[in-house]
């Protein structure tokens, strides 16, 4: 009887995965010294599991490894604003990859086209999917200035590689979520497993029948038009073709392109000062905040500024012939020098979403490590036979953006999932400190319901012309903060340097869209580059 290999995902891993499977490779332990409670070892053809070969922690192109450690987020000067919401505490935070540069509008382009081919605006079943994901250009205009950016900033090719912007926090996300599918199907490409030459067949792209991770990691019969059963087993070191074995192997959980996600705020400040670098032990050594060096030292920039911001009333970018930063508006994402660690536009150029919902108050108490105020857990939804609940055409959700415009919340051929919990009022005051103490509204968990803050709220509805009418909120309000409100951090081309400060805080509503604002995107590292880190 030939030896048969089984195929598992992680062994098909060193052709496109880019997370680690875990554990040292040192004296301490590793896939050599390893051998499971069964008996077998990872790597043994002979048996009936074949793990295969463990992976080194790779970064996916344009990503920076950033090294998590212990740093105190927060103001650490004089609070000019007086909005007293980030207080000096000590925060952990894991190791992380962060997106060298913003998300530029060529790369936010890709993502329109893709959606534009796939599901056709021309069909009315897609009619809102590409309009919802388009940047609200809108936004240049100025009633006291002339320009024509609303015009040539996101199309013109000269703006390229700028930062986009006019996306809204809700749009970004979206924009990951397609990211990590796409990542994820280039990578199946590489290997063999996806032909390459799958969008030549429209039959594969329209619509539902489009690649996803979730059809793929639960072996969806969709997925046989275009999945090479065959290479893959070939990839694997298998020697089989057994359909049994392959969707055994092909599990939800199989190591493949991490996550790409927004930033949650404590990893963005983490990544920002980069103090990660010269270190021995937990002294700095020679180490100049990045806010400190705003100015060239030597050469050419000698005395100028090397980031994108505002430097007082009328002044963008410096007098005529000594331009200070070259910059009026936003600039090329890699005009300035990158940090210490090698990102770029973390002090000015835009500010940048990340994932928090905002509160004046961070709760440390509660929790000190990877801290992030948002966790909204899903399950996927199952029909009754067991199969996964699948949206489909007519089952497309819609969020609406601040300008009117419908935002999905899901595409078809992605499974359906359903919202279990939501944390963003966690310990969000108790109700002593509510504004209704008498009625003592409490959810499920126990916690105060939304009474902490009294904010506007914004009602409106779209007309059959497509005009936004907007219904006036006629109770006195006193709180601009809701659970719809998300942290924005870092300086852009309109502040002054007093924004450029990582510990600075602001919050924006996640439906609208502005002018100075962009984002970057982050994922998770599972493991470490290396078993200590030795500088």
């Amino acid at each position: 009887m030939k030896k048969l290999k089984l195929f598992s995902l992680i062994a098909l891993s060193s052709a496109f995965v880019l997370t680690s499977c875990g554990g040292g490779s040192g004296k301490g332990g590793g896939t050599k010294s390893f051998v499971s409670k069964t008996g077998w070892k990872p790597n043994d053809n002979k048996g009936w599991f074949y793990a295969g070969k463990q992976q080194k922690l790779k970064g996916w192109p344009g990503m920076v490894y950033v090294e998590g450690g212990t740093f105190t987020m927060g103001l650490v000067k004089d609070d000019v604003m007086h909005d007293w919401n980030n207080t000096p505490r000590r925060m952990q935070v894991s190791s992380f990859f962060l997106g060298e540069t913003e998300i530029t509008n060529y790369e936010y382009r890709e993502y329109l086209t893709w959606l534009k081919y796939v599901f056709p605006p021309s069909d009315p079943s897609f009619r809102e999917i590409y309009t919802g994901a388009l940047p609200d250009t809108l936004l240049w205009d100025n009633e006291l200035s002339r320009n024509d950016y609303s015009e040539t900033y996101f199309r013109s090719p000269e703006y390229d590689y700028y930062p986009v912007v006019g996306v809204s926090w809700s749009q970004a996300n979206k924009y990951t979520e397609w990211l990590t599918d796409r990542a994820n199907e280039k990578a199946l490409m590489d290997a063999g497993i996806i032909a390459k030459d799958l969008y030549i067949n429209e039959s594969n792209n329209v619509g539902g029948s489009a690649f996803n991770m979730d059809k793929f990691k639960a072996n969806d019969p969709d997925m046989e038009a275009y999945i090479n059963e065959q290479r893959l087993a070939q990839k694997s070191g298998m020697r089989t073709t057994n359909q049994r074995i392959l969707a055994a192997n092909r599990s939800p959980g199989a190591a493949m392109v991490q996550k790409f996600r927004l930033p949650t705020e404590v990893e963005w400040e983490f990544a920002a000062l980069g103090t990660m670098k010269n270190r021995e032990y937990n002294n700095v050594l020679g180490k100049t905040p990045e806010i400190e060096r705003l100015r060239g030292q030597k050469g050419r920039t000698e005395g100028m500024f090397l980031e994108n911001f505002k430097y007082g009333a009328g002044d963008y970018s410096g007098v005529p012939g000594w331009e200070n930063d070259g910059s009026a508006r936003t600039a090329d994402v890699k005009k300035y020098p990158a940090n210490d660690l090698g990102l770029y536009g973390m002090f000015g150029n835009v500010a940048e979403w990340t994932a928090d919902v905002y509160r004046p108050v961070i709760d440390s108490e509660y929790n000190d490590f990877n801290y992030y105020r948002g966790n909204a857990p899903q399950r996927i939804l199952r029909n009754g036979d067991g199969t996964y609940s699948r949206v489909d055409d007519g089952s497309i959700q819609y969020d609406t953006l601040a300008d009117g415009r419908l935002l999905y919340k899901n595409l078809p051929g992605q499974f359906q999932r359903e919202e279990i919990a939501n944390y963003s009022n966690f310990r969000d005051g108790d109700r002593q400190s509510s504004l209704n103490f008498r009625a003592g509204d409490t959810d499920s968990a126990g916690n105060a319901n939304f009474n902490m803050y009294n904010a506007p709220r914004k009602n409106f509805f779209v007309d059959g012309s497509g005009r936004v009418v907007v219904q006036k909120d006629s109770q006195a309000r006193t709180s601009a903060i809701t659970n719809e409100i998300r942290v924005v951090k870092g300086g852009s081309w309109q502040d002054t340097a007093y924004w450029l400060d990582p510990g600075q805080r602001r919050f924006k509503s996640q439906s609208g869209g502005y002018g100075w604002i962009g984002f970057r995107v982050a994922q998770d590292a599972r493991g470490s580059m290396n078993n200590r880190s030795r500088r």
